[in-house]
């Protein structure tokens, strides 16, 4: 009896569908391109109001849009590793990918309903994906992952309620639910993996973690989402905001940051990591209506949320494609521009103050646009085509 060989990965030539990071880094980038512009261009009378429309529009494509988008490719990449069982490949993975497409697609549909169902679809969709290889597996330190899918999926629908009258909550509810919850999970993956990156690639860094550090790393973000939930305002948040805001600037100055300049795979996380104490600072600042609200906001989204997620598209893709763990000259470009773009945003309206302060929204987005356009346009072939080891993956 003859048994052919499997036909490699390198003479299939398309790889989009081996992996999960390859199809979700790749439309989750070009989403934050082209979406980002054209909020601006409505934002600043440039283009007639008719995608967007709102400000919690943006900030709901943001957040459950292309920020779920990295997370799913994360995830599904992690969690083969992790439990060294399958995870979407292929016609699954694909079918995926179209469903977090037509989640953005419905989101300019007048079907409200059918919209909301659509978005909460996908997260739930991909905690079942990454649950059974995680309880097949028994990787029950992992479990918390499928807890936070299905809390961002309650998110979702809670966002769409208050946007259909349904309830008393505001649109900003769910919204603020969801990004507790996605400061959570970059507070503790970068708990797991900044101190190992920077050792690993930076000798002699001395990065260190401490247990009481950690502790209160954790419990003060958890403790955060406690706070939003039960709507608890005032000199008791403030207290929490300051407390989490020193604990998580102790523990970025345990990983040495100042070591990893010459590290751009490594300082990128430093930078990203860098601006939650600046986002918890600001948002005391906002309580006390020192400044206002979209500048915390913004230094969450854009600083940490847009500085992590351009760091581990950038090393993932390389990683898992068998390409060597060093950034060029593309790589460094597209981190100094998601840092400036939160620069920009953030601290803009200081500089240019008034009705002015349109300006600093305008190159924020192009600063933002160009970094994700400019991966977008690198990573294309780096996603699409098998890896350079001829390994699986």
């Amino acid at each position: 009896m003859q048994i052919e060989e499997p036909v490699p990965a390198a003479a299939r030539g398309w790889a989009l569908w081996d992996l999960g990071f390859r199809p979700f880094y790749l439309v989750a980038s070009l989403f934050a391109a082209l979406s980002v512009v054209l909020w601006a261009c409505e934002y600043a009378g440039w283009l007639p109001g008719s995608y967007m429309q709102t400000p919690f529009r943006h900030a709901h494509e943001m957040l459950f849009g292309y920020t779920l988008a990295v997370l799913a490719g994360f995830l599904f990449t992690a969690v083969r590793n992790w439990t060294s069982r399958p995870t979407p490949t292929g016609g699954a993975l694909a079918a995926l990918v179209a469903l977090w497409i037509a989640g953005r697609v419905m989101m300019v549909t007048p079907f409200a309903l059918a919209s909301a169902l659509v978005n909460a679809a996908f997260p739930l969709a991909v905690a079942v994906a990454i649950g059974i290889p995680l309880a097949r597996s028994g990787n029950r330190r992992n479990y918390f992952f499928v807890a936070l899918l299905l809390a961002l999926a309650v998110a979702e629908l809670l966002v769409h309620a208050a946007a259909l009258d349904w309830g008393k909550l505001p649109e900003s509810f769910g919204l603020q639910l969801g990004l507790d919850l996605v400061l959570f999970v970059v507070v503790v993956m970068a708990g797991r993996i900044v101190p190992m990156f920077t050792n690993n690639g930076v000798a002699g860094a001395g990065a260190t973690r401490k247990p009481i550090v950690e502790t209160f790393a954790h419990g003060t973000i958890l403790a955060l989402v406690a706070f939003d939930v039960a709507g608890v305002e005032g000199g008791l948040l403030i207290a929490l905001l300051a407390l989490a805001a020193l604990t998580h600037l102790v523990r970025w100055a345990l990983w040495r940051p100042w070591r990893t300049l010459r590290a751009p795979l490594v300082w990128i996380l430093h930078a990203a990591y860098a601006w939650v104490p600046v986002y918890l600072v600001l948002r005391i600042f906002a309580i006390e209506g020192s400044v206002a609200p979209p500048w915390a906001l913004h230094a969450l989204t854009i600083g940490v949320i847009g500085g992590m997620t351009i760091g581990m598209m950038t090393r993932t893709a390389r990683g898992h494609t068998g390409r060597p763990l060093r950034a060029d000259g593309f790589e460094v470009a597209m981190y100094v521009l998601v840092m400036l773009a939160a620069i920009a945003r953030v601290f803009g309206p200081l500089v240019v103050p008034g009705d002015a302060y349109v300006t600093t929204i305008v190159v924020a987005a192009a600063l933002w646009a160009s970094a994700f356009g400019l991966y977008a346009i690198r990573y294309w072939p780096v996603l699409t085509r098998p890896r350079v080891d001829g390994r699986p993956g």
